[in-house]
């Protein structure tokens, strides 16, 4: 895999449209200073995805644009296009040649290209990871860059190294699989608070129904007492007015045969009329009273058929909530899933680790042969110590990648083993819910009849 061909438009000091072919072997460009042989890497750097304005040698992402010159004027938009010959199938297409293209424009809009196909820098960034090509990689070396190797930090050498050793993708992968983790930990915790809130709505609707029941049990006996003594005191006061109205009408026949005891008949009449009206304005009386409790009583029949109606209102609003449980019950079966997917993963990860495993054990081996050759080679000291301390740094290099990916695949297990037990909680939390509603519904059973038991015995 090498670079063929390289089109610049636009770019820095490249005013016009400008082709350069490499060939695959070393190609070396020359000039003067100043005639652009930087702004030539800088181009191949940008194609790749570089962001940062230090490394550019800019202040600002516009300034990659042709600034105009004499006898040119500025442009308000650059480009370049870099062909890349997979001759050997690193690249992970099915293409031989692969051209990646980039374009920017003076207000800070950018566009990428795979194949003369818009694309994203995430695109680009994929194909090229761990092939030593990408903006970062170690396939463009400065000077400064030779000395951050040579330094004794470790940092810059150390991403170089895992560049070069192809562990750039497990830790993409890495840092996604924990993304995905801390989605399903979140998604764990709404679980849990949406059924701590279905678990009060559905105990405060219960307490509010036992309330609505008492209160409607206790009304019923209100009224139908107070209508049967309604009742009971307008019968005897009928009981009572039907002798004095029989009493009259004999009086009236006395008054009539007996003419001459007028006056005293009528005095008697008289006060039996007296006692008529007086018994006739207490029935009347009794008969509003029986009037009024009939209409207190229609009202408490359509204050009834009110709360029955909320009483269903109630009720539906506990049958939504069992719904949601049904939901929650469908979101952990999905959390079940993905759980089965990081398995999957980890599953896939073994491999890898095997591979580093031997990975490592070539390194040792070729650590070891390097040191027999410094034993017996004392006249090339020097070469031998530089290439003793390269392998031991390889070889230190690979055994942490080793032990990284070790401590993710345990790291996985651990976290699959968490989301288990989160997920056997939930299950425990709602058996107990459903626990709770049986013995509500048994309660409600056991007031019904206790209910129908009081008003049979009224």
């Amino acid at each position: 895999m090498y670079i063929s061909e390289l089109n610049i438009h636009g770019f820095k000091s490249f005013a016009k449209k400008e082709k350069i072919k490499f060939g695959e072997g070393v190609t070396v460009i020359v000039g003067p200073n100043g005639c652009g042989k930087t702004n030539i890497v800088d181009a191949i750097r940008w194609v790749l995805g570089e962001q940062k304005y230090s490394v550019l040698r800019s202040n600002k992402m516009g300034d990659v644009i042709f600034n105009g010159a004499d006898g040119l004027k500025p442009l308000s938009v650059c480009e370049a296009t870099l062909t890349v010959h997979n001759n050997r199938g690193k690249l992970p297409v099915e293409y031989n040649d692969i051209e990646i293209g980039r374009r920017v424009y003076r207000n800070g809009d950018s566009e990428y290209f795979l194949n003369r196909t818009p694309c994203r820098l995430k695109d680009i960034h994929d194909l090229f990871i761990d092939t030593g090509m990408g903006a970062d990689a170690y396939s463009v070396i400065e000077l400064k860059m030779i000395e951050q190797i040579l330094s004794e930090t470790d940092d810059d050498r150390k991403r170089m190294f895992e560049e070069a050793a192809g562990i750039n993708k497990y830790k993409k992968q890495r840092r996604s699989t924990l993304r995905k983790f801390d989605a399903v930990r979140q998604d764990l915790e709404r679980v849990d608070d949406i059924a701590q809130e279905v678990e009060q709505k559905v105990n405060a609707l219960n307490l509010q129904l036992k309330r609505f029941k008492r209160h409607e049990k206790l009304s019923d006996e209100l009224k139908d007492t107070e209508l049967s003594l309604a009742f009971i005191r307008v019968h005897d006061y009928e009981a009572d007015i039907h002798p004095l109205r029989n009493r009259v009408v004999e009086f009236q026949h006395i008054k009539d045969e007996k003419a001459s005891d007028t006056s005293q008949h009528e005095k008697e009449l008289n006060g039996l009329k007296h006692i008529y009206s007086e018994q006739q304005k207490e029935l009347n009386s009794l008969q509003i009273t029986l009037r009024e409790m009939e209409n207190r009583r229609e009202a408490a029949r359509n204050n009834v058929l009110i709360w029955s109606e909320q009483d269903k209102a109630k009720e539906a609003t506990i049958d939504r909530l069992n719904r949601e449980t049904e939901t929650n019950t469908e979101k952990k079966v999905q959390l079940r899933g993905q759980i089965e997917n990081y398995e999957n993963e980890i599953s896939l990860l073994a491999p890898q680790v095997k591979q580093q495993l031997s990975k490592y054990k070539s390194k040792k081996s070729e650590f070891d042969a390097v040191e027999i050759r410094y034993k017996a080679a004392q006249k090339l000291l020097e070469k031998s110590q530089t290439d003793r301390w390269d392998a031991q740094r390889k070889m230190a290099d690979d055994r942490s990648i080793l032990d990284r990916t070790v401590s993710l695949v345990k790291e996985k297990n651990n976290t699959v083993s968490r989301l288990k037990e989160k997920i056997a909680h939930i299950d425990a939390n709602q058996a107990n819910q459903e626990k709770e509603q049986k013995e509500l519904e048994t309660k409600k059973t056991h007031l019904k009849k206790s209910t129908d038991k009081i008003q049979s015995q009224l």
